[in-house]
């Protein structure tokens, strides 16, 4: 069972940023999709950005131009640079970690960190 763990959340002014890591235990990380969604209190989580295991990224309309995913598979991490920041991004971030094994899917989540931006 892989865990992961985020951490670097907190509150920040708008305009402000924040990084968030994402630490991966096991051994399956290199080989995995890894993607940050939020929540916001009321709405469904919804992805912000992934990240491949060949480094392919991609980003929520939203967050494109201020969101930054990166990876890096020697530390099992994931991180999440986050620039210009509004109140809208305000919400719990979960870090996702998904594999494909030759047809055995899986996956994981972790226990998610707020991150709050003030106005």
């Amino acid at each position: 069972q892989v865990q992961l763990v985020e951490s670097g959340g907190g509150l920040v002014q708008a305009g402000g940023s924040l990084r968030l890591s994402c630490a991966a235990s096991g051994s399956i990380f290199s080989i995995s999709t890894m993607g940050w969604y939020r929540q916001a209190p009321g709405k469904q989580r919804v992805l912000v950005a992934d990240i491949t295991r060949g480094g392919t990224t991609s980003y929520a309309d939203s967050v494109k131009g201020r969101f930054t995913i990166s990876r890096d598979n020697a530390k099992k991490t994931v991180y999440l640079q986050m620039n210009s920041l509004k109140p809208e991004d305000t919400a719990v971030y979960y870090c996702n970690l998904a594999y494909d094994l030759g047809g055995i899917t899986g996956g994981s989540w972790g226990q998610g960190t707020q991150v709050t931006v003030s106005s």
